[in-house]
């Protein structure tokens, strides 16, 4: 077994097992992020990010970390949950050693990303959320269906 107070001998093994969970809705909880990823693993830890400072101070960031026990759980979990619709938008998994060369390169091709991430199931989850969120949300889904809609025709000339 892996000495926990050398972050050395750990180092490799915790990587390798723990997810980057982005685009997360601003109404998805602690609580629900690990009800969603507990049925492919052990969840050891959670890391739930939130704003600290300046006018979102106590609100999600809209990612977190997930760390299982064992990197064939992470795996699964990735596999099964990348993707997949929460609140109405697609879950960003990846492992954490992934997650910024991922980032790069969806922030490169943003357009063709939201396009093809269809799949998955709707997951409503309750919770308290700010009118500024609800706002945020309503307009960041008729953007996405106005993105959808100018894929599917040709743009008309205004």
């Amino acid at each position: 077994m892996a000495d926990l107070q050398d972050p050395r001998s750990f180092a490799d093994e915790r990587s390798e097992s723990r997810l980057y969970v982005g685009n997360l809705d601003l109404r998805i909880t602690e609580a629900a992020l690990i009800k969603m990823f507990s049925p492919y693993g052990k969840i050891i830890s959670e890391d739930f990010l939130w704003h600290t400072r300046g006018p979102k101070r106590g609100e999600p960031r809209g990612f977190a970390f997930i760390q299982y026990s064992t990197k064939e759980e992470a795996k699964l979990a990735k596999e099964k949950m990348h993707g997949r619709l929460a609140c109405g938008r697609p879950l960003m998994v990846r492992l954490a050693s992934e997650k910024y060369l991922e980032e790069a390169a969806a922030q490169n091709s943003s357009k063709a990303g939201c396009n093809t991430i269809k799949s998955g199931t709707t997951s409503t989850i309750s919770g308290q959320v700010s009118r500024s969120a609800k706002i945020a949300a309503i307009k960041n889904k008729l953007k996405a269906l106005d993105e959808e809609r100018d894929g599917a025709k040709k743009p008309k000339a205004s």
